[in-house]
């Protein structure tokens, strides 16, 4: 890997930014990799778009902000028709299921992979993990950061207490992701 670049979009309150934070940290405190994160959001604290921007790389990142997303993550419609049309045209595009038809913004040769995260959080009873949900997914489709610097980044990036709750709705992300893999390959 010589350097990925990532976007995380959604609506303000679904956690996007944490999850774009987990991801650079996972990446460059636990994984021994370089990452930087720059964000985007709206005047609005909750329901306006915004987004996290991670570049991943083995060796120190020089440009921090994300031209043609290799890795693009969409928790909203709103930032999947916004920000698709920008992806490398070799890249992965990971989606809310229940929220986002990629098909709408199809681009040739994007790779894509659709997890239903609010409804898995719902099933834990806590609706606002979904975003960790959505991070286990990513770590384990996409393969850039081990999985363990990811868990120890959710761990060390929430509120004390809720540790439990948000590595187990980390591991039901992953745990998707590895079986839409093995399903694949049948």
């Amino acid at each position: 890997m010589a350097l990925t670049e990532i976007k995380v979009g959604g609506l303000g309150g679904q956690g996007v930014i944490l999850c774009g934070m987990i991801i650079g940290r996972g990446a460059s405190i636990y994984d021994v990799k370089h990452a930087t994160l720059t964000q985007s959001f709206g005047p609005e604290a909750r329901g306006s778009a915004c987004s996290a921007q991670v570049i991943v790389s083995d060796d120190p990142v020089e440009y921090p902000y994300v031209m043609h997303p290799d890795i693009l993550v969409v928790m909203s419609q709103e930032a999947c028709s916004r920000f698709a049309p920008e992806m490398n045209p070799t890249g992965t595009l990971l989606y809310e299921a229940d929220l986002v038809d990629p098909s709408e913004v199809a681009v040739p040769g994007v790779s894509c992979y659709g997890i239903p995260s609010t409804r898995i959080a719902e099933e834990l009873k806590r609706r606002m993990v979904a975003n960790i949900v959505m991070v286990g997914f990513f770590g384990c489709i996409s393969n850039l950061v081990e999985r363990d610097a990811l868990r120890q980044s959710v761990q060390a990036s929430v509120p004390r207490g809720t540790e439990t709750l948000n590595l187990t709705a980390f591991d039901r992300g992953y745990d998707f992701g590895a079986k839409l893999k093995a399903d694949a390959l049948v």
